[in-house]
């Protein structure tokens, strides 16, 4: 039995113009759209042509198929989160603590102002989330909180590290889906926010502190 092979998810070819590159701009703009309102199973790449107002030819032109179109928009909101990441843990002149408490708040924003369409894309993932491009993702985000661990836990060993670093990126992904799946008020972000700070901080100096065994 041979094995399925996962369709293609690489542009047919790279924008050089600008109207190019607008076109893909618009494309995705619109599947934005289409995949908000009607979900990873009803999104197809007709209605993204119709909603974007252009050919489905001009739509293949770029997209090979609708998870080349999902993959696009799943890589560019883990770019947003990358980019997240690094502006605020990068961010040496803060202490540690200051700077998990500042992505925890920034994290739990995103998750609820984007809260449709994240479900939405969580839906697509087995289209595309065994590719390479995927695994190198989440692989340089991984690495990154890798690095701030060696801040935030200067005197642990790397395996205290990294099943600190699994905790809370694990928790954060998990409870900000959950919490997110309801309409949030800004104060009850900010106040969901500090709690779960509070308890990754108070966990994190315990470990510093050798008061907790990992």
């Amino acid at each position: 039995m041979t094995e399925r092979r996962k369709p293609g998810i690489s542009l047919r070819k790279q924008p050089k113009q600008a109207r190019s590159t607008e076109l893909i701009a618009v494309v995705l703009e619109a599947a934005a759209q289409v995949l908000a309102k009607e979900g990873a199973q009803r999104f197809t790449t007709a209605r993204v042509a119709e909603r974007a107002g252009v050919s489905i030819g001009s739509l293949y032109q770029y997209f090979p198929n609708k998870a080349a179109i999902l993959f696009r928009l799943q890589s560019d909101e883990w770019r947003q989160t990358t980019d997240l990441l690094g502006s605020i843990l990068g961010d040496v002149r803060r202490p540690p603590a200051d700077r998990l408490r500042r992505l925890v708040r920034a994290f739990l924003r995103s998750e609820c102002e984007e809260a449709a369409m994240r479900v939405a894309l969580n839906d697509a993932a087995p289209l595309y989330r065994d590719v390479p491009e995927a695994q190198e993702a989440k692989a340089a985000g991984r690495r990154m909180f890798q690095s701030f661990m060696v801040e935030a836990l200067p005197r642990a060993t790397g395996k205290t590290r990294a099943l600190a670093g699994s905790l809370i990126t694990t928790t954060l992904s998990t409870v900000g889906k959950d919490f997110s799946e309801s309409p949030r008020t800004p104060a009850e972000i900010d106040a969901y926010a500090r709690a779960m700070s509070d308890m990754f901080c108070a966990y994190l100096e315990a470990l510093n502190n050798g008061t907790r065994r990992p």
